[in-house]
């Protein structure tokens, strides 16, 4: 049994996960089990500054339950999402290929702004739509853009690179994101995760648009974007992702033999030896999921690279390093006493 959370891009991961381990287990049964989570029943909450005692494993604890239970052999996670520290008797066993780490800057078109009708009514106070043109760049952003985001990180990511914008929160999944920033006036743009938007099927086509993938087989669930978005990648250089960002990860409970062999068959080592030292740093600074804190990490011949960044007390510490692939925790860790030291 795999438990998942029941969003649509929850249910694409946990299917990927499904489909991958029929294709090695093709007699052994597998069934999705979906659970809702802390997060899920907060969809009116601001996570941009959270209940302290809530930020940690919002989205992850009732799977957990579920694996501690033995209701559930696995648990599969965005691995963002998945605190460092994870109950006693359970354990991140592995991770699936990674798919694209870069964040998506979305918006909308100005040409399918300006074509909307004419406001009929306005009311002061109320703020009239705005559009952008395609190939926007953070640099180049009129002063006071609105972006909507939850992510302490991006938030303060933006802020480092844009102090004369403004951020606000936005709730949902990515479907209703992408539906309140075509139709709601009082934000310009936010920026999602790239592996997310390609889970769903979604693409980037000519002319920066938000498309669904033509290539899609038959019969897929996936569904087209509003109309009249743009979006625009944005590199690891210009906007540190998360870490663990584009990673789906499997949890186990330590105790279930048959949940570890499958899980072990599934695990792609590249991927995995960047996570654990993207997730080490994250530890050893004591940071949580929602911490504003970014670190990415590449395999690079027989050596994994990080870089990684912390914001504390309204300043960033950034830095790299590079280790022997097979030390991907201690670099890691390293680079963690690194930051703790410069505070």
């Amino acid at each position: 049994m795999i438990a998942t959370r029941g969003s649509a891009l929850a249910l694409a991961q946990a299917r990927n996960v499904m489909e991958s381990a029929r294709l090695l287990f093709p007699d052994q049964p597998f069934e999705l089990k979906v659970v809702r989570t802390t997060g899920d029943q907060m969809q009116a909450a601001s996570m941009t500054n959270p209940d302290r005692a809530l930020d940690k494993g919002l989205f992850t604890k009732e799977l957990e339950v579920e694996l501690e239970s033995g209701a559930a052999d696995l648990a599969v996670h965005s691995l963002k999402d998945l605190p460092t520290e994870l109950p006693s008797g359970l354990e991140l066993i592995a991770t699936l290929p990674r798919a694209d780490v870069r964040e998506v800057l979305l918006y909308r078109d100005a040409a399918n702004v300006a074509a909307r009708p004419p406001i009929t009514e306005w009311s002061p106070g109320q703020r009239l739509m705005k559009g952008f043109p395609p190939g926007l760049k953070l640099s180049r952003l009129p002063a006071k853009t609105v972006v909507a985001t939850n992510s302490t990180r991006r938030a303060a990511l933006l802020g480092a690179i844009r102090s004369d914008i403004e951020i606000v929160p936005i709730r949902g999944n990515v479907g209703t994101r992408l539906g309140k920033l075509a139709e709601d006036p009082k934000f310009d743009m936010t920026i999602l995760a790239a592996a997310g938007l390609v889970r769903l099927g979604l693409f980037l086509g000519p002319k920066d648009r938000l498309m669904l993938d033509p290539t899609l087989p038959r019969g897929h669930a996936c569904e087209p974007p509003p109309a009249g978005l743009l979006g625009r990648l944005l590199e690891p250089e210009e906007f540190l992702p998360a870490p663990g960002q584009g990673a789906i990860g499997i949890e186990i409970r330590t105790e279930n033999p048959e949940a570890r062999r499958i899980a072990s068959a599934l695990n792609h080592g590249n991927t995995w030896r960047c996570v654990l030292a993207e997730r080490a740093f994250l530890r050893g600074i004591g940071g949580g999921c929602q911490s504003p804190v970014a670190a990415s990490a590449r395999i690079v011949g027989h050596q994994v690279h990080l870089r990684a960044a912390w914001m504390k007390d309204g300043s960033w510490w950034r830095g790299e390093g590079r280790r022997a692939a097979a030390e991907a925790e201690v670099l890691g860790l390293e680079l963690a006493v690194q930051a703790r030291g410069n505070r």
